[in-house]
Protein backbone atom coordinates (compact mmCIF):
# COMPACT_ATOMS: atom_id res chain seq x y z
CA UNK A 1 0.00 0.00 0.00
CA UNK A 2 2.97 2.45 0.82
CA UNK A 3 4.66 1.36 -2.55
CA UNK A 4 1.82 2.50 -4.51
CA UNK A 5 1.00 5.37 -2.85
CA UNK A 6 4.30 6.89 -2.89
CA UNK A 7 3.95 5.63 -6.79
CA UNK A 8 1.29 7.89 -7.11
CA UNK A 9 2.68 11.07 -5.55
CA UNK A 10 5.66 10.46 -7.79
CA UNK A 11 3.54 10.29 -10.46
CA UNK A 12 1.68 13.53 -9.26
CA UNK A 13 4.71 15.21 -8.86
CA UNK A 14 6.25 14.97 -12.30
CA UNK A 15 3.07 15.76 -14.08
CA UNK A 16 2.96 18.76 -11.97
CA UNK A 17 6.42 19.96 -12.78
CA UNK A 18 5.72 18.93 -16.55
CA UNK A 19 2.64 21.27 -16.35
CA UNK A 20 5.11 23.78 -14.77
CA UNK A 21 7.06 23.72 -17.59
CA UNK A 22 4.91 23.89 -20.35
CA UNK A 23 3.10 26.64 -18.68
CA UNK A 24 6.75 28.40 -18.71
CA UNK A 25 7.90 27.73 -22.13
CA UNK A 26 4.53 29.01 -23.39
CA UNK A 27 4.75 32.37 -21.28
CA UNK A 28 8.50 33.10 -22.46
CA UNK A 29 7.39 32.71 -25.67
CA UNK A 30 4.43 34.53 -25.52
CA UNK A 31 6.38 37.16 -23.60
CA UNK A 32 9.69 38.41 -23.28
CA UNK A 33 11.31 39.49 -20.46
CA UNK A 34 14.80 41.02 -19.99
CA UNK A 35 16.75 43.48 -17.23
CA UNK A 36 19.32 45.52 -18.32
CA UNK A 37 21.04 46.01 -15.24
CA UNK A 38 24.08 48.75 -16.22
CA UNK A 39 24.11 52.14 -15.24
CA UNK A 40 23.99 53.23 -18.73
CA UNK A 41 21.09 50.78 -19.63
CA UNK A 42 23.58 50.33 -22.86
CA UNK A 43 21.33 46.47 -23.78
CA UNK A 44 17.99 48.30 -24.01
CA UNK A 45 16.95 49.58 -27.19
CA UNK A 46 15.26 53.31 -27.07
CA UNK A 47 11.64 53.76 -27.84
CA UNK A 48 11.83 55.51 -31.27
CA UNK A 49 14.04 52.32 -32.00
CA UNK A 50 11.71 49.63 -30.54
CA UNK A 51 8.60 51.75 -32.66
CA UNK A 52 10.78 51.54 -36.00
CA UNK A 53 11.10 47.58 -35.81
CA UNK A 54 7.83 47.03 -34.68
CA UNK A 55 6.22 48.82 -37.96
CA UNK A 56 8.53 47.02 -40.64
CA UNK A 57 6.96 45.55 -42.74
CA UNK A 58 9.62 43.80 -45.33
CA UNK A 59 12.15 41.73 -43.72
CA UNK A 60 15.64 43.55 -43.22
CA UNK A 61 18.91 41.17 -43.81
CA UNK A 62 21.70 42.57 -42.39
CA UNK A 63 25.33 41.15 -43.35
CA UNK A 64 28.22 41.40 -40.38
CA UNK A 65 32.07 41.62 -42.16
CA UNK A 66 33.19 40.89 -38.47
CA UNK A 67 33.43 37.18 -38.17
CA UNK A 68 36.78 35.32 -36.54
CA UNK A 69 38.76 35.76 -33.89
CA UNK A 70 40.24 39.35 -32.63
CA UNK A 71 42.40 40.93 -29.76
CA UNK A 72 39.86 41.85 -27.00
CA UNK A 73 39.04 45.30 -28.20
CA UNK A 74 37.35 43.98 -31.44
CA UNK A 75 35.82 40.87 -29.96
CA UNK A 76 34.17 43.32 -27.36
CA UNK A 77 32.35 45.17 -30.44
CA UNK A 78 31.83 41.59 -32.06
CA UNK A 79 29.86 40.55 -28.95
CA UNK A 80 28.34 43.49 -28.26
CA UNK A 81 26.86 43.77 -32.15
CA UNK A 82 25.58 40.99 -31.64
CA UNK A 83 23.65 41.60 -28.75
CA UNK A 84 22.51 44.71 -30.19
CA UNK A 85 21.25 42.51 -33.48
CA UNK A 86 19.76 40.44 -31.25
CA UNK A 87 17.32 42.80 -29.46
CA UNK A 88 16.39 43.97 -33.09
CA UNK A 89 15.31 40.40 -34.13
CA UNK A 90 13.60 40.12 -30.81
CA UNK A 91 11.75 43.83 -31.22
CA UNK A 92 10.68 43.40 -34.70
CA UNK A 93 9.27 39.65 -34.07
CA UNK A 94 11.96 38.10 -36.00
CA UNK A 95 11.93 40.52 -39.29
CA UNK A 96 15.59 41.99 -38.48
CA UNK A 97 18.11 38.68 -39.49
CA UNK A 98 21.17 38.63 -39.23
CA UNK A 99 24.81 36.71 -40.04
CA UNK A 100 28.79 37.19 -39.38
CA UNK A 101 31.14 36.54 -42.38
CA UNK A 102 34.70 37.09 -42.90
CA UNK A 103 34.89 38.01 -46.72
CA UNK A 104 38.07 37.19 -46.98
CA UNK A 105 37.94 33.37 -45.76
CA UNK A 106 39.22 31.14 -48.30
CA UNK A 107 40.06 33.61 -50.96
CA UNK A 108 43.07 33.74 -52.87
CA UNK A 109 45.12 37.08 -53.04
CA UNK A 110 43.56 38.03 -56.47
CA UNK A 111 40.38 37.10 -54.97
CA UNK A 112 41.03 39.32 -51.58
CA UNK A 113 42.30 42.48 -54.18
CA UNK A 114 38.81 42.11 -56.21
CA UNK A 115 36.75 41.83 -52.53
CA UNK A 116 38.86 45.28 -51.17
CA UNK A 117 38.00 47.11 -54.50
CA UNK A 118 34.50 46.03 -54.45
CA UNK A 119 33.75 47.03 -50.75
CA UNK A 120 35.34 50.05 -50.80
CA UNK A 121 33.75 51.28 -54.67
CA UNK A 122 30.63 49.81 -54.07
CA UNK A 123 30.04 50.58 -49.86
CA UNK A 124 32.80 53.01 -49.22
CA UNK A 125 33.90 50.15 -46.87
CA UNK A 126 37.87 50.43 -45.80
CA UNK A 127 39.90 47.45 -44.38
CA UNK A 128 41.74 47.91 -41.13
CA UNK A 129 45.09 46.32 -40.57
CA UNK A 130 44.68 45.31 -36.81
CA UNK A 131 48.56 44.01 -34.51
CA UNK A 132 47.55 41.58 -32.81
CA UNK A 133 50.14 40.43 -30.37
CA UNK A 134 51.12 36.00 -29.83
CA UNK A 135 53.01 35.73 -26.77
CA UNK A 136 56.57 37.39 -28.05
CA UNK A 137 55.32 37.88 -31.45
CA UNK A 138 53.35 40.20 -33.30
CA UNK A 139 50.91 39.67 -36.51
CA UNK A 140 48.93 41.82 -38.91
CA UNK A 141 45.28 41.18 -39.65
CA UNK A 142 42.67 42.66 -41.95
CA UNK A 143 39.36 43.21 -40.73
CA UNK A 144 36.19 44.99 -41.92
CA UNK A 145 34.69 46.61 -38.96
CA UNK A 146 31.56 47.25 -41.33
CA UNK A 147 28.12 45.74 -41.84
CA UNK A 148 25.65 45.94 -45.00
CA UNK A 149 21.98 46.25 -44.36
CA UNK A 150 19.87 44.79 -47.32
CA UNK A 151 16.55 46.09 -46.78
CA UNK A 152 13.14 47.34 -49.19
CA UNK A 153 15.31 46.57 -52.13
CA UNK A 154 18.54 48.91 -51.25
CA UNK A 155 21.65 48.12 -49.83
CA UNK A 156 23.07 50.19 -47.13
CA UNK A 157 26.81 50.50 -45.29
CA UNK A 158 27.55 51.01 -41.50
CA UNK A 159 30.73 52.06 -40.53
CA UNK A 160 30.83 49.99 -37.02
CA UNK A 161 34.31 52.10 -36.78
CA UNK A 162 35.11 55.95 -36.28
CA UNK A 163 38.24 58.05 -35.32
CA UNK A 164 37.75 60.42 -32.40
CA UNK A 165 39.80 63.09 -31.45
CA UNK A 166 41.07 62.72 -28.01
CA UNK A 167 39.94 59.29 -27.39
CA UNK A 168 42.82 56.30 -26.78
CA UNK A 169 42.14 52.95 -28.68
CA UNK A 170 39.94 51.53 -26.16
CA UNK A 171 37.83 54.12 -25.76
CA UNK A 172 36.99 54.17 -29.55
CA UNK A 173 36.47 50.72 -29.74
CA UNK A 174 33.77 51.53 -26.44
CA UNK A 175 32.33 54.27 -27.59
CA UNK A 176 31.78 52.59 -30.92
CA UNK A 177 29.48 49.97 -29.22
CA UNK A 178 27.38 52.67 -27.74
CA UNK A 179 26.34 53.91 -31.32
CA UNK A 180 25.35 50.32 -32.99
CA UNK A 181 21.67 50.82 -32.01
CA UNK A 182 21.48 54.23 -33.38
CA UNK A 183 23.63 53.72 -36.47
CA UNK A 184 21.42 50.42 -37.53
CA UNK A 185 18.34 51.83 -37.13
CA UNK A 186 19.26 54.90 -39.03
CA UNK A 187 20.28 52.52 -41.95
CA UNK A 188 17.01 50.18 -41.44
CA UNK A 189 15.04 53.42 -41.52
CA UNK A 190 16.73 55.06 -44.39
CA UNK A 191 16.14 51.84 -46.52
CA UNK A 192 12.56 51.90 -45.65
CA UNK A 193 12.08 55.16 -46.80
CA UNK A 194 10.09 55.13 -49.73
CA UNK A 195 10.08 58.86 -50.35
CA UNK A 196 13.48 61.01 -48.73
CA UNK A 197 12.53 64.27 -46.76
CA UNK A 198 12.18 67.87 -49.07
CA UNK A 199 14.54 70.31 -47.78
CA UNK A 200 15.56 73.76 -48.99
CA UNK A 201 18.91 75.94 -48.57
CA UNK A 202 17.41 79.59 -48.70
CA UNK A 203 18.94 81.90 -51.07
CA UNK A 204 18.14 85.94 -51.53
CA UNK A 205 20.23 87.76 -49.38
CA UNK A 206 23.78 86.96 -50.37
CA UNK A 207 24.06 83.49 -48.77
CA UNK A 208 27.19 82.04 -50.48
CA UNK A 209 26.32 79.03 -53.04
CA UNK A 210 29.60 77.74 -54.44
CA UNK A 211 32.50 76.33 -54.14
CA UNK A 212 32.21 76.97 -50.24
CA UNK A 213 29.07 74.64 -49.35
CA UNK A 214 29.95 72.03 -52.08
CA UNK A 215 30.73 69.81 -49.73
CA UNK A 216 27.92 69.71 -47.60
CA UNK A 217 24.76 70.59 -50.22
CA UNK A 218 26.25 67.65 -52.06
CA UNK A 219 26.12 65.48 -48.67
CA UNK A 220 22.51 66.66 -48.00
CA UNK A 221 21.61 66.07 -51.63
CA UNK A 222 22.53 62.52 -51.09
CA UNK A 223 20.22 61.99 -48.39
CA UNK A 224 17.44 64.04 -48.75
CA UNK A 225 15.84 66.08 -51.99
CA UNK A 226 17.27 69.39 -51.19
CA UNK A 227 16.36 72.54 -53.56
CA UNK A 228 17.09 76.37 -52.89
CA UNK A 229 14.71 78.81 -52.57
CA UNK A 230 15.01 82.58 -53.42
CA UNK A 231 12.54 83.68 -50.93
CA UNK A 232 12.37 86.92 -52.81
CA UNK A 233 10.89 85.32 -55.66
CA UNK A 234 8.39 83.30 -53.75
CA UNK A 235 4.69 84.05 -52.62
CA UNK A 236 5.56 81.43 -49.32
CA UNK A 237 8.25 78.91 -48.61
CA UNK A 238 6.22 75.44 -49.61
CA UNK A 239 4.97 73.55 -46.05
CA UNK A 240 6.33 70.43 -48.01
CA UNK A 241 9.60 71.67 -47.14
CA UNK A 242 10.57 69.88 -43.78
CA UNK A 243 13.58 72.17 -42.88
CA UNK A 244 15.22 75.06 -44.58
CA UNK A 245 18.94 76.10 -44.06
CA UNK A 246 19.53 80.02 -43.94
CA UNK A 247 23.20 79.98 -43.94
CA UNK A 248 25.31 83.62 -43.90
CA UNK A 249 22.58 86.44 -45.22
CA UNK A 250 25.01 89.40 -45.46
CA UNK A 251 22.07 91.71 -46.99
CA UNK A 252 19.29 92.77 -44.73
CA UNK A 253 16.38 90.53 -44.83
CA UNK A 254 13.05 92.35 -44.99
CA UNK A 255 9.84 92.36 -43.42
CA UNK A 256 8.04 90.55 -46.56
CA UNK A 257 11.04 87.92 -46.15
CA UNK A 258 10.86 87.57 -42.81
CA UNK A 259 6.96 87.21 -43.10
CA UNK A 260 7.36 84.41 -45.03
CA UNK A 261 9.92 82.94 -42.40
CA UNK A 262 7.88 83.61 -39.78
CA UNK A 263 4.38 81.82 -41.25
CA UNK A 264 6.34 78.82 -42.82
CA UNK A 265 7.35 78.46 -38.83
CA UNK A 266 4.40 78.89 -37.18
CA UNK A 267 2.94 76.33 -39.74
CA UNK A 268 5.35 74.10 -38.56
CA UNK A 269 8.39 74.19 -40.74
CA UNK A 270 11.54 73.51 -39.11
CA UNK A 271 14.55 76.10 -39.31
CA UNK A 272 18.38 75.53 -39.43
CA UNK A 273 19.93 79.09 -38.88
CA UNK A 274 23.97 80.19 -39.25
CA UNK A 275 24.07 83.67 -38.71
CA UNK A 276 27.04 86.02 -38.88
CA UNK A 277 26.44 88.78 -36.97
CA UNK A 278 29.64 90.81 -37.52
CA UNK A 279 31.57 91.67 -41.04
CA UNK A 280 33.92 88.94 -40.64
CA UNK A 281 36.45 86.97 -42.73
CA UNK A 282 39.91 86.09 -43.47
CA UNK A 283 40.41 87.35 -46.74
CA UNK A 284 40.92 91.04 -45.51
CA UNK A 285 43.30 89.84 -43.01
CA UNK A 286 45.25 88.60 -45.84
CA UNK A 287 44.85 91.34 -47.68
CA UNK A 288 45.75 94.11 -45.17
CA UNK A 289 46.87 92.33 -42.26
CA UNK A 290 44.15 94.21 -39.83
CA UNK A 291 39.91 95.40 -39.93
CA UNK A 292 37.63 96.74 -38.21
CA UNK A 293 34.43 94.29 -37.44
CA UNK A 294 31.14 95.93 -37.46
CA UNK A 295 28.09 95.06 -37.09
CA UNK A 296 26.00 93.51 -40.25
CA UNK A 297 22.53 94.69 -40.63
CA UNK A 298 20.62 91.73 -41.15
CA UNK A 299 17.19 92.90 -39.28
CA UNK A 300 17.21 89.36 -37.43
CA UNK A 301 17.34 91.13 -33.70
CA UNK A 302 13.56 91.17 -33.09
CA UNK A 303 12.55 88.10 -34.99
CA UNK A 304 15.42 85.59 -33.16
CA UNK A 305 14.46 87.71 -29.83
CA UNK A 306 10.60 86.53 -30.03
CA UNK A 307 11.31 82.89 -30.96
CA UNK A 308 14.00 82.97 -27.68
CA UNK A 309 17.45 83.65 -28.72
CA UNK A 310 19.48 86.69 -29.39
CA UNK A 311 22.82 86.62 -31.36
CA UNK A 312 25.20 89.62 -29.77
CA UNK A 313 27.15 92.40 -31.88
CA UNK A 314 30.65 91.08 -30.67
CA UNK A 315 32.99 88.22 -31.12
CA UNK A 316 34.03 85.86 -29.19
CA UNK A 317 38.30 84.98 -27.97
CA UNK A 318 38.50 81.88 -26.60
CA UNK A 319 41.96 81.41 -25.27
CA UNK A 320 41.91 77.38 -24.07
CA UNK A 321 40.52 75.94 -27.15
CA UNK A 322 41.52 77.45 -30.51
CA UNK A 323 42.88 76.74 -33.96
CA UNK A 324 45.77 77.91 -35.16
CA UNK A 325 46.64 80.01 -38.25
CA UNK A 326 49.87 80.52 -40.25
CA UNK A 327 52.35 83.47 -39.74
CA UNK A 328 55.39 84.85 -40.92
CA UNK A 329 57.22 85.43 -37.80
CA UNK A 330 60.88 86.49 -39.03
CA UNK A 331 63.24 84.82 -41.71
CA UNK A 332 65.85 81.77 -42.01
CA UNK A 333 68.55 81.96 -44.26
CA UNK A 334 66.43 84.37 -46.22
CA UNK A 335 63.24 82.44 -46.44
CA UNK A 336 60.56 83.21 -44.27
CA UNK A 337 60.05 81.08 -41.16
CA UNK A 338 56.16 80.39 -41.12
CA UNK A 339 54.77 78.91 -37.58
CA UNK A 340 51.15 77.85 -37.01
CA UNK A 341 50.15 79.90 -33.78
CA UNK A 342 46.72 79.49 -31.75
CA UNK A 343 44.51 82.20 -32.98
CA UNK A 344 41.45 83.21 -30.31
CA UNK A 345 38.97 84.06 -33.32
CA UNK A 346 38.94 79.91 -34.06
CA UNK A 347 37.24 78.76 -31.34
CA UNK A 348 36.82 74.07 -31.49
CA UNK A 349 33.80 73.92 -29.54
CA UNK A 350 34.21 70.41 -27.57
CA UNK A 351 30.35 69.44 -26.66
CA UNK A 352 29.99 69.02 -23.16
CA UNK A 353 25.54 68.40 -23.80
CA UNK A 354 24.03 65.17 -23.33
CA UNK A 355 21.99 66.52 -25.98
CA UNK A 356 22.12 63.23 -28.71
CA UNK A 357 22.63 65.92 -31.48
CA UNK A 358 26.17 66.46 -30.38
CA UNK A 359 26.57 64.05 -27.67
CA UNK A 360 30.48 62.40 -27.54
CA UNK A 361 31.17 64.30 -30.82
CA UNK A 362 34.27 65.77 -31.99
CA UNK A 363 35.13 69.30 -31.87
CA UNK A 364 33.23 71.61 -33.45
CA UNK A 365 35.16 74.34 -35.77
CA UNK A 366 34.14 77.92 -35.51
CA UNK A 367 35.93 80.81 -37.32
CA UNK A 368 34.54 84.40 -35.83
CA UNK A 369 31.77 83.21 -34.15
CA UNK A 370 29.47 85.78 -31.92
CA UNK A 371 28.25 84.67 -28.41
CA UNK A 372 24.77 84.29 -27.50
CA UNK A 373 21.75 85.07 -24.71
CA UNK A 374 18.67 82.99 -24.31
CA UNK A 375 15.18 85.22 -23.86
CA UNK A 376 12.91 83.44 -20.62
CA UNK A 377 9.85 82.95 -22.83
CA UNK A 378 7.83 79.63 -22.82
CA UNK A 379 10.31 78.18 -25.56
CA UNK A 380 12.86 75.13 -24.08
CA UNK A 381 16.66 76.17 -25.39
CA UNK A 382 19.44 73.78 -25.05
CA UNK A 383 23.08 75.03 -25.41
CA UNK A 384 24.90 72.40 -27.81
CA UNK A 385 28.01 74.10 -28.57
CA UNK A 386 29.34 76.47 -26.36
CA UNK A 387 33.34 78.22 -25.82
CA UNK A 388 35.68 76.78 -23.44
CA UNK A 389 36.42 77.97 -19.91
CA UNK A 390 38.73 80.35 -20.75
CA UNK A 391 37.31 82.66 -23.32
CA UNK A 392 35.70 85.91 -23.38
CA UNK A 393 33.48 88.26 -25.24
CA UNK A 394 34.69 91.24 -27.58
CA UNK A 395 31.89 93.73 -28.41
CA UNK A 396 31.76 95.72 -32.22
CA UNK A 397 33.22 97.42 -33.58
CA UNK A 398 36.40 94.85 -32.96
CA UNK A 399 39.80 95.75 -35.07
CA UNK A 400 41.39 91.96 -35.47
CA UNK A 401 44.73 92.17 -36.38
CA UNK A 402 47.07 89.15 -36.96
CA UNK A 403 49.80 91.82 -35.34
CA UNK A 404 47.80 90.43 -32.10
CA UNK A 405 49.86 86.84 -32.63
CA UNK A 406 52.95 88.91 -31.74
CA UNK A 407 51.93 89.50 -28.04
CA UNK A 408 51.13 86.72 -25.37
CA UNK A 409 47.37 87.07 -24.28
CA UNK A 410 46.98 88.12 -20.75
CA UNK A 411 45.23 85.00 -19.27
CA UNK A 412 43.20 87.42 -16.74
CA UNK A 413 41.16 88.52 -19.49
CA UNK A 414 39.79 85.12 -20.41
CA UNK A 415 37.53 85.08 -17.29
CA UNK A 416 34.19 83.63 -19.06
CA UNK A 417 33.03 80.29 -19.89
CA UNK A 418 30.89 78.13 -21.49
CA UNK A 419 29.75 81.00 -23.86
CA UNK A 420 26.32 79.72 -25.83
CA UNK A 421 27.39 79.15 -29.56
CA UNK A 422 24.85 77.17 -31.04
CA UNK A 423 21.18 76.89 -29.06
CA UNK A 424 18.30 74.36 -29.77
CA UNK A 425 15.12 76.12 -29.41
CA UNK A 426 11.41 73.52 -28.79
CA UNK A 427 8.21 74.86 -28.11
CA UNK A 428 4.89 76.48 -29.62
CA UNK A 429 6.52 79.52 -31.20
CA UNK A 430 5.03 82.93 -31.67
CA UNK A 431 4.89 85.39 -34.45
CA UNK A 432 7.13 88.21 -34.32
CA UNK A 433 4.46 90.16 -36.65
CA UNK A 434 1.39 89.64 -34.18
CA UNK A 435 -0.51 92.93 -34.12
CA UNK A 436 1.96 94.37 -36.11
CA UNK A 437 0.45 94.13 -39.74
CA UNK A 438 -1.35 96.74 -41.61
CA UNK A 439 -5.20 96.28 -42.20
CA UNK A 440 -4.97 96.63 -45.88
CA UNK A 441 -1.88 94.19 -45.88
CA UNK A 442 -3.91 91.61 -43.80
CA UNK A 443 -7.57 92.11 -45.90
CA UNK A 444 -5.45 91.11 -49.31
CA UNK A 445 -3.45 88.15 -47.47
CA UNK A 446 -6.56 86.52 -46.42
CA UNK A 447 -9.25 87.28 -48.51
CA UNK A 448 -7.12 87.32 -52.70
CA UNK A 449 -4.76 84.96 -51.33
CA UNK A 450 -6.97 83.36 -49.16
CA UNK A 451 -4.00 82.76 -46.80
CA UNK A 452 -4.63 82.32 -42.72
CA UNK A 453 -2.11 84.68 -40.57
CA UNK A 454 -1.00 81.89 -37.58
CA UNK A 455 0.13 84.14 -34.57
CA UNK A 456 1.41 80.96 -32.90
CA UNK A 457 2.72 78.05 -33.82
CA UNK A 458 -0.58 75.21 -34.15
CA UNK A 459 1.96 72.42 -32.49
CA UNK A 460 5.18 71.93 -31.12
CA UNK A 461 8.09 72.93 -32.90
CA UNK A 462 11.97 73.39 -32.97
CA UNK A 463 14.73 75.19 -34.85
CA UNK A 464 18.73 75.15 -33.87
CA UNK A 465 20.47 78.81 -34.62
CA UNK A 466 24.35 78.89 -34.97
CA UNK A 467 25.99 82.00 -34.87
CA UNK A 468 28.83 81.41 -37.23
CA UNK A 469 28.12 80.52 -41.08
CA UNK A 470 31.73 79.54 -41.23
CA UNK A 471 30.46 76.00 -39.48
CA UNK A 472 28.54 75.29 -42.66
CA UNK A 473 31.39 76.11 -45.35
CA UNK A 474 34.39 74.06 -46.57
CA UNK A 475 37.69 74.66 -47.74
CA UNK A 476 38.89 74.68 -50.99
CA UNK A 477 42.44 73.25 -52.02
CA UNK A 478 43.99 74.61 -55.24
CA UNK A 479 44.75 71.40 -56.11
CA UNK A 480 41.80 68.92 -54.82
CA UNK A 481 38.88 71.82 -54.89
CA UNK A 482 36.65 71.75 -52.20
CA UNK A 483 37.71 69.88 -48.82
CA UNK A 484 35.43 68.09 -46.46
CA UNK A 485 33.16 70.29 -44.12
CA UNK A 486 35.25 70.24 -40.97
CA UNK A 487 38.22 69.74 -42.79
CA UNK A 488 41.41 71.80 -41.47
CA UNK A 489 44.01 72.22 -44.02
CA UNK A 490 46.33 74.05 -41.83
CA UNK A 491 46.79 70.68 -39.30
CA UNK A 492 45.28 68.07 -41.67
CA UNK A 493 42.60 67.62 -38.91
CA UNK A 494 38.98 66.84 -38.96
CA UNK A 495 36.48 68.69 -36.99
CA UNK A 496 32.98 67.38 -36.58
CA UNK A 497 31.11 69.74 -38.49
CA UNK A 498 29.78 67.72 -40.93
CA UNK A 499 28.62 65.31 -38.55
CA UNK A 500 26.82 68.51 -36.23
CA UNK A 501 25.13 69.61 -39.43
CA UNK A 502 23.88 66.28 -40.17
CA UNK A 503 22.50 65.27 -36.55
CA UNK A 504 20.84 68.81 -36.29
CA UNK A 505 18.97 68.09 -39.75
CA UNK A 506 17.54 64.80 -38.82
CA UNK A 507 16.61 65.83 -35.39
CA UNK A 508 14.46 68.35 -37.05
CA UNK A 509 13.17 66.41 -39.90
CA UNK A 510 13.05 62.94 -38.12
CA UNK A 511 9.72 62.85 -35.94
CA UNK A 512 10.41 58.98 -34.90
CA UNK A 513 13.24 59.85 -32.82
CA UNK A 514 15.62 57.45 -33.80
CA UNK A 515 18.69 60.08 -33.18
CA UNK A 516 17.68 59.43 -29.20
CA UNK A 517 19.90 56.71 -29.97
CA UNK A 518 22.95 58.23 -30.14
CA UNK A 519 22.26 59.05 -26.28
CA UNK A 520 23.69 56.46 -24.68
CA UNK A 521 26.57 56.63 -22.67
CA UNK A 522 30.51 56.64 -22.94
CA UNK A 523 31.91 54.26 -19.79
CA UNK A 524 34.63 52.72 -20.54
CA UNK A 525 35.68 51.04 -16.98
CA UNK A 526 39.16 49.76 -17.71
CA UNK A 527 41.15 46.84 -16.03
CA UNK A 528 44.41 47.07 -13.77
CA UNK A 529 46.67 45.63 -16.05
CA UNK A 530 49.55 45.50 -13.36
CA UNK A 531 46.65 43.69 -10.98
CA UNK A 532 46.09 41.76 -13.67
CA UNK A 533 49.48 40.44 -14.11
CA UNK A 534 50.13 39.78 -10.38
CA UNK A 535 46.81 38.23 -9.65
CA UNK A 536 45.98 35.97 -12.56
CA UNK A 537 46.32 32.78 -10.66
CA UNK A 538 44.40 33.76 -7.82
CA UNK A 539 41.71 35.16 -10.26
CA UNK A 540 41.69 31.98 -12.05
CA UNK A 541 41.54 30.07 -8.87
CA UNK A 542 38.67 32.18 -7.66
CA UNK A 543 36.72 31.60 -10.83
CA UNK A 544 37.44 28.00 -11.79
CA UNK A 545 38.55 25.88 -8.37
CA UNK A 546 35.41 28.08 -6.21
CA UNK A 547 32.76 27.05 -8.42
CA UNK A 548 34.55 22.90 -8.44
CA UNK A 549 34.80 23.40 -4.51
CA UNK A 550 31.33 24.25 -4.13
CA UNK A 551 29.45 22.09 -6.36
CA UNK A 552 31.24 19.22 -4.25
CA UNK A 553 30.33 20.96 -1.23
CA UNK A 554 26.75 20.44 -2.41
CA UNK A 555 26.44 17.02 -4.47
CA UNK A 556 28.08 15.61 -0.39
CA UNK A 557 25.43 17.54 1.40
CA UNK A 558 23.02 16.32 -0.62
CA UNK A 559 24.21 12.60 -0.10
CA UNK A 560 24.72 12.73 3.56
CA UNK A 561 21.18 13.85 4.22
CA UNK A 562 19.36 11.75 1.79
CA UNK A 563 20.84 8.74 2.97
CA UNK A 564 20.39 10.16 6.64
CA UNK A 565 16.81 9.93 5.74
CA UNK A 566 15.92 6.90 4.13
CA UNK A 567 18.66 4.69 6.48
CA UNK A 568 18.30 6.37 9.58
CA UNK A 569 21.95 6.79 10.62
CA UNK A 570 25.72 7.34 9.35
CA UNK A 571 28.36 4.49 8.71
Amino acid sequence: MGIMQNRKKNITRFALLALILLAANILSAKFSLRFDLTKEKRFSLSNGTKQMLKNLKEPATIKVLLEGKFPAGFQNLQNRTTQVLSEFQNASNGKVRFTFENPLEGKSDEEKVEVYEQLQNSFGINPVNLQVQEDESKSQQIVFPAAIVSHNGKDIPVNLLENHQGMSPLEILEYAGTQLEYKFARSIKNAAKTARADIAYITGQGQDLGWNTFDMLGRLGMMYNLDTIDINQNIEIPQHFKAIIICGPKEEIDNKAKFKLDQYIMQGGRVLWFIDQLETGMTDLEKQNAYLSVKRELNLEDMLFKYGVRINPDLIEDLQLNLPIPITVGEIGGRPDIQLLPWVYFPNSVPTSPHPIVKNMDGIMFQFASSMDTIANDIKKTVLLHSSNRSRKVAAPVRVSLSDLRFKPKVELFKEKDIPMAVLLEGKFESVFTNRLDPKFMETYTGELGKKFLPTCERDNKMIVVSNAAVFHNDVSEKTGPLETGFYKYTKQTYGNRNFILNALEYLTDDDNILDARGKDLSVRVLDMKRVKNEKLNWQALNIGLPILLTLLFASAFLFFRKKKYTGKVS
